[in-house]
């Protein structure tokens, strides 16, 4: 495939439900011992993480195609003194990358992409862990 129309499938989704790494997952818990995921890889009828307090030490590994809402709520969220850590796409570039992924009191890059859910391939992007 050649021009833009060969990238689309690098860009796009049917869904923004994908789970993260287990052995991502794992390691973080076992530093931070979670207590609270605002996106559940089963929606829960009647949720909404944007709209409820998190838990004092929360995973987040949000919608992509909502990230600067959930950036902006987890930064929120932290301001209250709760430790909120993040897995999110190494978007550099953008306003809310900016805005907030920069306020994170570390940012830790993963070297090389990760493979999500039951995803036959990698990401085509790379990914950040942002703490809170």
């Amino acid at each position: 495939m050649s021009g833009s129309r060969g990238l689309a499938v690098h860009f796009s989704s049917q869904t923004d439900n994908w789970s993260t790494p287990t052995h991502v997952f794992d390691g973080l818990n076992k530093e931070f011992n979670f207590n609270f995921d605002p996106c559940p890889l089963n929606p829960i009828p009647n949720f909404d993480g944007l709209e409820t307090e998190w838990g004092t030490s929360t995973f987040c590994n949000p919608p992509y195609s909502e990230l600067s809402k959930w950036l902006k709520k987890g930064f929120e969220e932290s301001a209250k003194g709760k430790t909120v850590v993040m897995l999110v796409p190494s978007r550099t570039d953008t306003k809310a990358w900016h805005d907030y992924a920069m306020k994170a009191k570390e940012i830790r890059f993963i070297r090389g992409r990760l493979k999500f859910g039951n995803a036959k391939n990698s990401a085509p992007f790379p990914s950040a862990i942002l703490v809170f």
